[in-house]
């Protein structure tokens, strides 16, 4: 047991998840205490490969239990839920925790939740109902990142999981790390880098990580063929023939699986369905609750498969679905669905830059002006850095800040709005909507939105990259994407600014050496931004 706990403190630290190896220590210690039991097994996986699991059951002496089973996160292993899984247990499930293959004690090579780990998903529920008294009739999946991805996909394919509880997942892999053709460096370099450590890629995961940290995109058709494979949103159709019960939360800043591909997959649901937005990042949300604290995710975890698999009715069927709270504030707000959330847009115009350098943001338009920028330098403008940024914001509240007047605008170009009289309560995904001129057939930038107090200083509200291919140099297109979704409050007396440079330390970006971009409004096709707002 100490050397396990061991091994799950080493992966929680490759991972950065704040969760200490004390605390999976105390909840071991608990879990031989409570009225539940603990076994640590073997279990056959698909094609002969065997899986490190452990089982809690309840010690009622009742003949049959829900049955939820947790498939570990990437590059940690099965003790990751200890602590959560003795409370379900406890509360009357079997619980079934499993490494997936590839990572740790399990054999196998990692998959990236292709075919074989789904395979292995129903081969635990088999395991499961074979050798505990777990009830055929009520089956759920749950668990966090990677576990997230393999519970959903294994919803598709599985008409047997009735429910499933998906936090900080994807819904599309694609999207998630190569968002409009740029690489997301650090999240993948953090993956990649974790699954190293604690695992054993196989060659096709290796090859694919190479195509990734490419820049040719030769392979790219190749790469997004292989994520699909590894997203659910490509078996949409499946998981609503099967009804499946889906509750997805995830945070705002979540750099590894950001949230406008897990919305899109949320409009998509016919069946039971709940979306939960917090502050945070990729797992930080939901990760005291593996320590056994208190936990808003966890708890709602909870009251869903309490509802969906022992038919309590604890009212979270007929509550509104969208579950959001703010950035930077302390409250939910509750939306009958996604599209809800908008009540209105604002569409604003981008205007020519004035002698500090600063183009104007208002409604209406402002055409046949031109500014150009210099690529390859940092303008001081960015995501932050992963876990680190969101983290400060989650619990500090303390987005990541710049001096809009100070930023260099040889390399930044900058407009700001004039200040708003009233809050501005931005909900949902602005966009971008942008007359580009590059001096190169291909290059990248990334689009900021500040909100700017009476000092100038910019706390970010979003941002996202854009990468553009095979264009003509010198010709002007139009580039038109969102960045990602938020709620965010920009208080009376303070102004919008958006920026947009060409460097950022979370990506990978495309500007050849000595390239420019060029930014205009054509009277044809004028430039704007346009906000969502409640």
């Amino acid at each position: 047991m100490p050397a396990r706990t061991r091994a799950a403190a080493l992966a929680l630290a490759t991972t950065l998840l704040v969760v200490t190896p004390l605390s999976v220590a105390h909840a071991a210690t608990t879990a031989q205490a409570a009225a539940s039991t603990l076994r640590f097994t073997d279990i056959p996986g698909s094609d002969g490969v065997v899986l490190k699991g452990n089982v809690h059951e309840p010690g009622d002496g009742a003949a049959r239990h829900p049955l939820v089973v947790l498939p570990s996160s990437w590059g940690l292993n099965d003790l990751e839920y200890l602590a959560q899984a003795r409370q379900f247990a406890d509360a009357g499930y079997v619980v079934v925790s499993y490494t997936p293959r590839g990572f740790w004690g399990s054999g196998g090579r990692i998959e990236v939740a292709g075919p074989p780990d789904i395979a292995d998903l129903s081969r635990v529920i088999d395991w499961a109902l074979a050798h505990t008294t777990a009830d055929p009739g009520r089956i759920g999946a749950a668990g966090i990142s990677y576990g997230a991805g393999i519970s959903l996909l294994g919803a598709a394919f599985d008409p047997r999981i009735t429910t499933v509880a998906a936090l900080s997942g994807w819904a599309d892999l694609a999207d998630s790390l190569f968002s409009d053709e740029t690489q997301h460096l650090q999240s993948a370099g953090l993956l990649a880098l974790a699954g190293y450590l604690t695992g054993r890629p196989g060659s096709e995961l290796q090859a694919e990580l190479t195509d990734f940290f490419g820049s040719d995109y030769e392979n790219e058709a190749k790469l997004r063929a292989w994520a699909a494979k590894r997203s659910v949103a490509t078996y949409v159709d499946r998981v609503n023939a099967n009804g499946t019960a889906v509750m997805l939360a995830n945070a705002w800043g979540d750099s590894i699986f950001p949230p406008n591909q897990l919305t899109d997959f949320y409009e998509k649901l016919t069946g039971p369905r709940r979306l939960e937005l917090r502050p945070g990042d990729h797992a930080t949300a939901e990760a005291t609750g593996l320590a056994g604290l208190p936990n808003d995710v966890w708890t709602d975890t909870r009251a869903w498969l309490d509802h969906y698999l022992k038919g309590v009715d604890n009212g979270i069927d007929r509550a509104l679905p969208v579950h959001l709270k703010p950035q930077l504030q302390d409250g939910y707000e509750d939306y009958p669905s996604w599209r809800a959330v908008t009540s209105s847009t604002s569409r604003l115009g981008l205007g020519e830059r004035n002698w500090l350098g600063t183009g104007s943001l208002r409604p209406g338009t402002d055409t046949g002006w031109r500014t150009t920028i210099a690529t390859g330098l940092d303008s001081g403008a960015d995501g932050g850095v992963i876990f680190l940024s969101n983290l400060a914001e989650q619990f500090l509240k303390v987005p990541p800040i710049v001096s809009v007047p100070l930023l260099p605008r040889p390399v930044a170009a900058v407009w700001q709005s004039g200040s708003y009289g009233t809050a501005q309560r931005v909900r949902g995904a602005v966009r971008i909507h942008l007359g580009v001129t590059p001096s190169a057939s291909q290059g990248s930038l990334i689009a900021y939105l500040y909100d700017v107090d009476a000092l100038g200083l910019g706390k970010l509200v979003s941002h996202a990259p854009y990468t553009f291919l095979n264009r003509t140099p010198g010709q002007s297109f139009t580039a038109d994407f969102p960045l990602q979704a938020t709620a965010y409050d920009v208080p009376a007396g303070h102004r919008l600014a958006l920026v947009v440079d060409s460097v950022d330390p979370l990506y990978i970006t495309h500007n050849p050496a000595w390239s420019t971009l060029g930014f205009g409004s054509p009277s044809a096709d004028p430039s704007w931004i346009s906000v969502p707002l409640k």
